[in-house]
């Protein structure tokens, strides 16, 4: 969209200009302008004069007559044979009387371009001819003509180094930069895209440099002075955004795009967009049916068996380096053969004065989906304009002449599927389908061979995935190459066969969270039965309202006011837990004893110490019989609450427990041992004064100690954070670990799965939140904070976090910020408690205390 405006813009501008950059060459530079003439049959009778301006560039000659009636002459410099000015002693020259400032140009070759300002194929004229050019400043032509002859001696080297410092000025203020980003250009880092002000056409600039040390600098100088500058975001920082639903698939997309360095200004690397739907033939498009939509998991190349079985083979006989593909799925070609409707001049510009076959034109919706499919050396994705609003590049709104096709049917507008009544519906069907739950739950298949871990090596080999080895960056190296005609004749390959993105993934993309259905009664007309509510009223209300509680208390987390504090311990609370009515506040301490803490009366009702060693943990077992404390002593300690003793010890470790939760019937304990313990506990009976049985059930070995773990909503996820910044995820019913990840730089203070089980979260000394994906492991969000945060709760956008100097602050996940500060705590908060409406919060401290905050709406 991006494109066509910037198109539509240049016309209206520059509407009476005919003369543009798209006329140059690959790599060829337009230095300066001069007024004159250009005579045709001097004296003759029939000697005509035609005004304009002359345009020096690097390879050619370009006269644009102010008449618009007469086409523009293009003389490339390569095949002159003659440039020259006229000179005192050449008494025949034609230029020699009354003709001051006149320059000769003999060629044997000269294109005709927009011949009554028509945008057409360029006429060429073959055969010896010459050119006379008027200057109205006669002393420039000594200049003009030394000038040129240099430009023709490099024109036929193909060295165009030494001529960039002739390019003309463009000067931007620093004031109306909005944002830079750093480019690759031929799959090298030497490009930089300046985005300035809107509605200015010098809005988007990109920039090409001749080593990528010089574009750092600049980037650095003008970020530098930039205001509200934004450093570029890595892909992380929208997995997130974009698994919740907080930007849809098609802005997902466009960052994803932007991330690898795709840009609309660049056309050997413009944004590639899937192709989604896969009926064309339908009168009504029915996004319900599976069958409607192509297979994401799976490259253009690899949906036709057949076709694929024969790229296979063909691959499996081809020497080294092997590529299954001849033909990209993005390239320039690819890219105008969908815009050539919107941007004529530049497919001409492309296809050097012509425009392709009328038969291989973009002509119809379904034919180029057919040939997508079957084609031998069509294999193109889209393009982001079949996801937006303005469908001029469908319509032939500019009545170019694209030619005629076989049977005699002029190209017009583009044929589309009969389930589109016009090129608007047509966009804003592919909009629903883009949008759509099968796409959203299949999108990150695709998102895996594009930008993702099956982009190179062995898993694009599995998934054939495998293209040309001059469209990966690193396929060659342009700068070891000296020959100079080598080296254009690559960059040329590079730059308009196709480039595959920069790779942003190296690990299974996660898969986006599909929001569960809800009753339709309270989003839709009252008149929907109860019959076709998707579960019953009572089931339906119950967990709605429960869910609308806990989202309206943490859209209001902000508002948390501390209710009463109490300093109950002599050293550090480390664990806190609370009974079923509220009643009573269990905590442990590192002064190495359990206290009971009565809110109503606020007052302690009981002291337990049941070694000389900290308490690290503790917890309540179900009816609030029971409390389990871990200890630095190596045990665990059952305490019970009715009869106010210890019920029983296990001695489960070699070194101090770290932490214990309870699921089910089994207690899960972490320790500084290196091992997570997982035990299955009948409890004895206590008027016998028969002991507990424990039966250890599973033994999670890691290399170092585990500080902290946490379990799924299913008990079948177990999450453990060691003091060396390892997170480890395991699937508990196998006791296998499933990924092993070394996201922090030291002690994981503290993880936890999101309500939804989806992510992970985990915060350490390194001052860092960390999230990732469980299913796949990969790191969707970092968010660097001012100092560690030693607990926390979340609600999987919304964090409030404890930190190492006694705050509690409130966290926006997505937007990587802080939106509240709370004060709190003299010292580290060291434990965080929050009742299951998420209305009451409980946090201890360093400073012995332990605070009771209430949610006030």
């Amino acid at each position: 969209m991006a494109f066509i405006r910037r198109r539509r813009l240049e016309r209206e501008l520059y509407s009476k200009e005919r003369f543009s950059l798209l006329l140059l060459n690959l790599e060829e530079y337009y230095f300066e302008q001069h007024t004159a003439n250009h005579i045709i049959n001097k004296d003759s009778k029939d000697e005509r004069k035609f005004r304009g301006s002359l345009k020096i560039c690097s390879k050619s000659i370009i006269f644009e007559p102010d008449d618009n009636i007469q086409p523009i002459i293009k003389i490339p410099l390569r095949d002159c044979s003659s440039i020259k000015a006229p000179e005192d002693n050449e008494a025949n020259n034609p230029f020699t009387r009354n003709t001051p400032g006149g320059i000769s140009v003999v060629c044997s070759q000269v294109f005709l371009i927009k011949e009554r300002n028509v945008i057409a194929p360029y006429k060429t004229v073959r055969g010896r001819t010459e050119h006379l050019f008027q200057l109205d400043v006669a002393w420039k032509v000594g200049d003009v003509v030394q000038t040129l002859h240099q430009l023709y001696r490099a024109s036929c080297l193909d060295k165009m180094g030494d001529q960039a410092a002739m390019k003309p000025v463009v000067q931007i203020t620093l004031q109306n930069v909005r944002r830079i980003y750093k480019r690759r250009h031929g799959l090298m880092p030497l490009g930089l895209e300046v985005f300035c002000t809107e509605n200015d056409l010098c809005s988007d600039i990109y920039l090409k440099f001749y080593n990528c040390q010089d574009r750092d600098e600049v980037y650095r100088l003008i970020a530098k002075y930039i205001e509200n500058h934004i450093a570029e975001h890595t892909a992380e920082s929208y997995v997130l955004q974009w698994q919740r639903g907080h930007i849809s698939n098609y802005q997902y997309l466009l960052h994803l795009n932007n991330l690898a360095d795709r840009s609309c200004n660049d056309l050997s690397q413009y944004p590639v967009f899937p192709w989604i739907i896969a009926d064309y033939s339908s009168s009504v498009l029915d996004l319900t049916k599976p069958e409607t939509f192509r297979d994401l998991s799976k490259p253009i190349g690899a949906l036709n068996k057949e076709r694929l079985d024969r790229l296979v083979k063909r691959y499996q006989e081809m020497p080294e380096p092997k590529f299954m593909y001849g033909s990209h799925y993005s390239s320039p070609g690819y890219v105008l053969f969908y815009l050539v409707r919107v941007a004529p001049e530049y497919m001409l510009c492309l296809q050097n004065g012509k425009f392709d076959h009328a038969d291989r034109m973009f002509n119809s919706i379904a034919e180029t989906w057919k040939n997508c499919l079957d084609g031998a050396t069509d294999f193109k994705e889209l393009i982001p304009e079949f996801y937006e609003n303005d469908s001029s590049f469908l319509v032939n709104s500019l009545k170019l002449d694209l030619g005629k096709r076989q049977g005699g049917k002029m190209v017009e507008d583009v044929e589309l599927p009969p389930w589109a009544s016009g090129p608007d519906d047509f966009l804003q069907k592919c909009q629903e389908a883009l949008e759509s739950p099968y796409v959203s739950e299949h999108l990150h298949e695709w998102i895996d061979i594009i930008f993702g871990y099956k982009q190179k090596g062995s898993e694009a080999v599995a998934a054939h995935n495998v293209f040309h080895p001059l469209t990966y960056e690193g396929g060659v190296d342009l700068n070891s190459i000296m020959d100079p005609n080598e080296k254009v004749a690559l960059l040329t390959q590079i730059l308009e066969f196709g480039q595959t993105p920069k790779q942003l993934f190296t690990t299974p993309h996660p898969q986006r969270k599909i929001q569960k259905l809800k009753s339709l009664s309270r989003t839709s007309s009252h008149s929907t039965s109860i019959a076709e509510s998707p579960v019953s009223p009572n089931e339906e209300s119950f967990e709605d309202l429960t869910e609308e509680s806990i989202t309206l208390a943490w859209n209001n987390i902000a508002k948390l006011k501390l209710d009463t504090q109490c300093k109950i311990h002599k050293e550090a609370i480390t664990g806190i837990a609370v009974t079923c009515n509220g009643s009573s506040v269990f905590t442990t301490s590192q002064d190495s004893t359990l206290k009971m803490f009565s809110r109503d009366s606020k007052t302690i009702q009981r002291s337990v110490s049941f070694s000389n060693m900290a308490l690290s943990s503790c917890l309540i077992l179900p009816g609030d019989t029971t409390v389990i404390s871990s200890s630095w002593d190596n045990h665990i300690y059952f305490y019970s609450i009715a009869f106010g003793r210890q019920q029983d010890v296990l001695l489960g470790h070699d070194d101090a427990v770290s932490k214990i939760c309870w699921r089910d019937g089994r207690l899960f304990s972490a320790s500084w041992d290196s091992t997570v313990k997982v035990w299955h506990c009948v409890p004895g009976e206590t008027l016998s004064n028969k002991k507990h049985h424990f039966e250890l059930l599973a033994h999670l070995e890691h290399d170092v100690s585990v500080n902290t773990m946490d379990l799924n909503a299913a008990n079948t996820i177990l999450a453990s954070g060691t003091k060396e910044g390892t997170i480890s995820v395991w699937d508990v019913t196998t006791a296998t670990v499933l990924h092993q990840l070394p996201h922090h730089s030291g002690t994981v203070f503290h993880a936890a799965f999101s309500p939804d089980s989806r992510h992970l979260l985990s915060t350490g000394e390194d001052c860092c939140f960390k999230v990732i994906d469980v299913q796949t492991g990969m790191l969707v969000s970092s968010v660097t904070t001012e100092e560690p945060q030693r607990c926390f709760k979340w609600d999987g956008n919304t964090i409030l976090s404890g930190s190492q100097s006694g705050e509690l602050l409130v966290w926006d996940l997505l937007g990587g910020k802080i939106t509240e500060r709370i004060k709190g705590h003299t010292g580290a908060v060291m434990s965080m408690w929050m009742n299951e409406q998420c209305n009451s919060v409980i946090t201890g401290g360093e400073d012995k205390q332990i605070m009771f905050w209430k949610l006030q709406y």
